[in-house]
């Protein structure tokens, strides 16, 4: 499989397997895809769409491709709402405390209670 093939075969408007994907990811994150190359198949994908399937197997080859933090052992349910970081976000300024008034754990609340009790158990 060639990264230049998912390109042109994107840019011509049709639908990329999952095979496509996930080699693209796969090999992007190992550093064998330049970003030039990873660039055009982007302006491909924004200039033609991609299918509800495509979407799901970008999504899935994205959250499958770093380090999976398994929660089951917790007992509570914990909520994300993330952020591109962004200067104006304000989104997360009123929901954090909507989700914690319905007594949801963010997971913005156990990044910050991490920090503290590595702060305090040093």
């Amino acid at each position: 499989m060639r990264i230049i093939d998912i390109i042109e075969k994107k840019r011509e408007k049709q639908e990329l397997t999952q095979q496509e994907i996930e080699y693209f990811i796969t090999e992007y994150t190992k550093g064998n895809v330049k970003d030039y190359q990873a660039s055009a198949l982007v302006m491909a994908i924004f200039l033609n769409g991609m299918t509800d399937q495509e979407t799901t197997h970008l999504t899935l080859a994205m959250a499958n491709s770093g380090e999976i933090l398994d929660l089951s052992t917790l007992k509570e349910i914990i909520v994300d709402k993330h952020s591109t970081g962004g200067v104006g976000d304000k989104v997360s300024l009123i929901l954090l405390p909507l989700v914690s008034s319905l007594r949801y754990t963010s997971s913005q609340n156990v990044r910050k209670r991490a920090r503290i009790y590595r702060r305090n158990s040093r």
